[in-house]
């Protein structure tokens, strides 16, 4: 309200309150949803404003950083991903020591409890260190994301350690203890590991020490993470003194969702061991305890039975008789207080927290605690009915009561022992054979064996012949009483063959009829279907007629005859009833390409990050205007490698056809050489630094062709060559085999061998200098042999110094690595991953004459991409990386940055691809090369000069569009080439370029080419 202005009257405020809380409805009218819908679109379009004078700013505005500075946006994705992974990794940290904790509290009411309450407080301990480790590990690589916790604040969750250092305190009141162990750095991370799983294998045994219950999943949980954990603690011996070094760090932090995932599972197996396992121990304790009272009860209720009973003849002494009864009934008396006091012995024993587990108590006491109070019962009635039998006779009762008394004591007495002995014999079977037979078995296999022995089998022989000769003389007179009213009989063939097709018998001397079957019979079924087929499937002039049976009593016919003829029926029957084979072809390709012709492709919106250098601003344009421009139908299956010659002249491609094509690369390409290999996939190409020599590589073989495709060598190998490399001078080259690296010359002599231990490289390169190999690869095992049980192997980037032969380091990683690439200053390596790893710098430094790798970058894209193939180097100097995805993405980075310069989307790309490389003689236009999974080749270059109207671009038809179906015109061996005839994107079922190989066949592809403009 302005100052000056007049004040309202109270009655306009409360009408003011009043319609403010509750406003009247009033319908909205249609320009509401109009404006709405205008305001949307100026928002959108001013958005798409602020988007290109950002990226004008960028092409325009000077450099803000030094040359190896990281992007601050790349260098946040990263701060900000490792942070997340660190948190989930302390969530998992938390639930598991939360469900450790819960687990204590349900294990108190447990009997023998004290050993898996002391192991489960251990394990929240190990838990607090590891986590106070892996924290201050983070907030090392991650210092804006994740703050370090004061040693201070860590507080030991070990009630019991912690109650004894409080005795300790009060009797030493001059000392502090320390809340945990005082050497909690990175340096002790190995021994922490071990710690954990001995702590992990001493919960996992006391768990076990609970005979009530085994659950299957939590022994298999944490016997894989104890696994993975001596095989980190192992590895990680090897990089003593370089836990502060950031590769190792980050080696370190990976290990996050490793070990997350087991404790996830463990997290999970425990909680239902919680809900299932405790009450089901618990049970059964309950139960025993039960028992025990029982027995108890009963024991004592008897012990008052025999007592008053005793009263009649403890005062009758001096004969034989009464002496007796006296004497088994005071020791009735005596057993049946022995098992009530034994069986509250055992229950207090049971019940009891701190007891020990059924493996550390000696067989004895396990035995007088668990079965004394049941003898002892069984013992006292025994004597009690001994002692009553013997009264009877003593006392002088009549006879009647004394037999009827004796009789019956008997009978029972019988029934208990006979009972007492099949429980004794099933407790005795159980701990033999361990549950896997009951004692009905165990009674059976005795009695087989007991007639297995030889004179049990004499006469059970003698019976079994006796038997037969009376069975065999029952069949025969049985057979003669039938033949006599069957001599006179005569039997139509009719109803032989009905009886024959009832018991499904051939009676070789009897006519089939054709008589027919009944529609529903399941045999005139059978009889229709392989007519059915034998008059689809069968090649036989005669198979669709019926198949009539000749009388077999025919004298022309033979029983040769016969059985030709059954052997070709079943022949015939067969090759009608079994399915053809079809030969399957390779699908023709109809993907479609944009020339420059066409509308560009869609990238991104604007660099949204500043560059060092105004060399990257002028890149972008070019990268820009990249486009497809060439589609060679090099092979029929997947093109595996491909390569530019140093020159740019030629393009190698190897694929899983077993050629290998050397294209000359110019407008158009053509095929220059194809080079046919007999045996085995082409796996790998590789020009010499010379551009006059190139290797490709098999399985256990490497060629050595010329430019003009002469096989100068073949060089067999003993192993599988897994990379090949070309030393910079071009006198010979190195061949990857397992874990050596072989020096071989130009005549295949072995000029050196490098080994490198336990680890399987993949791939190698060698610096310009000559002095070190760089190699990648997994190792085969820990330093003392252990394999992991579930998380991935070890990983390891290695420097090899080649005079003398030893590892100068070694740094571990956790992705899948696969290939290495060195830079043309030697000072820079590219390092490619598998699956959604993206690819990485590592810089070489040297550090007291050693050379060491440092991270340098890590190319990340905008959203998670599956990459194929190795990352490349492009642009001049080296100053682009390439990296291809499996579904047709395209990235570029500035190598320098790590900013994405550019990014082709997978939809503007038919089929996916495998491969990527750049033609580095080819500075303007820029040129590169992609190999798909069709066997496809084609070329992308950038056209600097030409930028169209969107005008042009909304005019232009796009790659799918439909034209006519006429051939385009084909020069230079079948090459299409530009053409301002012929109109694009027409269709043809030639192929774009003469196959290499004879047999492949024509493609239908839909192409569109670029052409010139002015």
């Amino acid at each position: 309200m302005h100052r000056g202005s007049p004040v309202p009257p109270a009655h306009q405020f409360k009408d003011y309150h009043a319609e403010t809380v509750n406003p009247p409805r009033v319908d909205p009218p249609k320009l509401d949803t109009k404006r709405r819908q205008t305001l949307l679109s100026l928002l959108n379009a001013l958005n798409e404003l602020s988007q290109t004078e950002s990226l004008g700013r960028d092409f325009d505005q000077n450099p803000n950083f030094e040359d190896d500075k990281d992007v601050p946006t790349v260098d946040e994705q990263l701060q900000v991903a490792g942070a997340e992974a660190f948190n989930r990794f302390q969530k998992r940290i938390n639930s598991l020591d939360k469900e450790l904790r819960n687990f204590a509290n349900a294990a108190r009411q447990l009997g023998s409890s004290v050993g898996i309450l002391s192991s489960a407080f251990r394990l929240r301990e190990r838990l607090i260190q590891i986590l106070f480790i892996f924290r201050d590990n983070a907030a090392d690589l991650f210092p804006r994301k994740v703050s370090r916790q004061q040693r201070e604040f860590l507080v030991n969750p070990n009630l019991m350690d912690r109650k004894r250092k409080a005795r300790r305190r009060k009797s030493m009141p001059g000392r502090v203890p320390a809340h945990l162990e005082d050497n909690l750095d990175l340096e002790s991370l190995p021994e922490q590991f071990e710690s954990f799983a001995t702590a992990l294998t001493t919960f996992l045994k006391c768990l076990n020490e609970f005979p009530e219950f085994t659950d299957e999943a939590v022994n298999t949980s944490i016997k894989s993470f104890e696994g993975d954990l001596k095989y980190w603690a192992c590895c990680l011996q090897d990089y003593r003194g370089q836990f502060k070094y950031p590769a190792v760090q980050r080696y370190v932090h990976d290990l996050t969702a490793e070990m997350g995932e087991h404790i996830d599972t463990i997290t999970g197996t425990l909680s239902m061991f919680i809900e299932v396992g405790v009450p089901t121990i618990r049970f059964a304790q309950k139960h025993g305890a039960a028992n025990l009272l029982t027995l108890s009860t009963v024991a004592t209720f008897f012990s008052a039975v025999t007592a008053t009973t005793l009263q009649f003849s403890y005062s009758q002494t001096g004969d034989i008789l009464s002496d007796a009864v006296n004497a088994f009934w005071f020791s009735s008396l005596v057993f049946s207080i022995a098992a009530a006091v034994n069986s509250l012995l055992g229950l207090s024993w049971k019940q009891a927290m701190y007891r020990s587990p059924g493996d550390r108590v000696p067989w004895w006491v396990l035995i007088w605690i668990k079965r004394s109070p049941l003898v002892f019962l069984v013992m006292s009635v025994a004597c009690f009915s001994a002692g009553l039998v013997l009264f009877t006779y003593s006392s002088h009762q009549g006879k009647v009561t004394s037999t009827i008394t004796t009789v019956f004591t008997a009978f029972t007495s019988f029934g208990l022992a006979a009972v007492s002995t099949w429980f004794a014999s099933e407790k005795w079977t159980f701990v033999h054979h361990r549950g896997q037979k009951w004692l009905s078995d165990v009674l059976k296999d005795a009695l087989r064996h007991f007639m297995a022995l030889r004179l049990v089998s004499i006469v059970s022989k003698c019976f079994g012949l006796g038997s037969r000769y009376v069975q065999k003389g029952v069949e025969v007179a049985g057979h003669n009483l039938r033949r006599v009213p069957s001599m006179g009989a005569v039997f139509t063939t009719g109803i032989d063959h009905d009886d024959n097709l009832t018991t499904g018998e051939s009676d070789h001397d009897m006519k089939r009829s054709p008589e027919p079957l009944p529609p529903l019979s399941p045999i005139r079924q059978s009889v229709d279907s392989q007519s059915h087929f034998s008059s689809e499937g069968s090649p036989h002039p005669n198979a669709e007629s019926p198949t009539t049976f000749s009388d077999v009593s025919d004298p022309t016919i033979t029983p040769r005859d016969r059985l030709t003829n059954a052997i070709r029926s079943v022949m015939m029957l067969q090759s009608a009833t079994s399915p053809t084979r079809k030969r399957t072809t390779s699908s023709a390709f109809s993907s479609a390409f944009t020339a420059p012709d066409t509308p560009r492709r869609k990238t991104e919106a604007g660099v949204t990050t500043t560059f060092g250098g105004s060399k990257v601003a002028s890149v972008i344009p070019k990268l820009k205007s990249l486009e497809a421009t060439q589609d060679l139908a090099a092979h029929s299956a997947l093109v595996r490698h491909l390569q530019f010659s140093p020159n740019g002249k030629f393009l190698a491609t190897s694929s899983w056809d077993r050629t290998s094509i050397i294209f000359r690369v110019g407008e158009p390409c053509v095929p220059h050489r194809v080079l046919a290999h007999a045996s085995g996939f082409v796996g790998q190409v590789a020009w010499s630094p010379a551009g006059v020599l190139l290797l490709t590589r098999l399985n256990r073989a490497i060629k050595i062709w010329t430019e003009d495709g002469v096989c100068r060598k073949t060089i067999e190998r003993h192993h599988h060559v897994q990379s090949i490399a070309w030393l910079p001078g071009g006198e010979a080259f190195l061949s990857v085999e397992g874990s050596e690296v072989v020096k071989l010359d130009l005549n295949g002599n072995v000029l050196d061998t490098y080994h490198f231990k336990r680890v399987f490289i993949h791939d190698v390169t060698i610096t310009p200098d000559l002095q070190r190999l760089l190699g990648v690869g997994p190792i085969l095992h820990s330093p003392t042999g252990l394999h992991p049980s579930k998380s991935r192997v070890e990983k390891q980037l290695l420097v090899y110094n080649v005079d003398t032969k030893v590892i100068e380091n070694q740094t571990p990683v956790l992705n899948d690595v696969r290939d290495i690439t060195l830079a043309k200053n030697g000072q820079v390596a590219l390092v490619s991953y598998e699956n959604k790893a993206p690819p990485q710098l590592w810089k070489l430094e040297m550090v007291k004459d050693q050379a060491r790798l440092t991270l340098r970058h890590t190319y990340m894209p905008k959203v998670p991409v599956d990459f194929a193939g190795p990352s490349y180097f492009g642009g001049k100097d080296d100053q682009l990386v390439l990296c291809a995805g499996k579904a047709g993405d395209i990235h570029i980075w500035d190598r320098d940055s790590a900013a994405l310069l550019h990014h082709v989307h997978a939809q503007a790309l038919g089929g996916d691809l495998t491969c990527i490389a750049w033609n580095h003689a080819s500075d303007n236009p820029f040129m590169f090369a992609t190999g798909s999974h069709d066997g496809a080749v084609r070329l992308w270059t950038t056209a600097p000069d030409y930028r169209p109207s969107p005008s042009e671009l909304s005019r232009r038809p796009t790659a799918r569009s439909t034209h006519s179906v006429t051939p385009l015109p084909i020069r230079n061996n079948g090459v299409r080439t530009d053409n301002s005839d012929v109109p694009l994107g027409e269709y043809t079922s030639e192929p774009l370029t003469l196959t290499p190989v004879e047999d492949i066949g024509a493609r239908d592809r839909f192409v569109t080419f670029a052409q010139s403009h002015t």
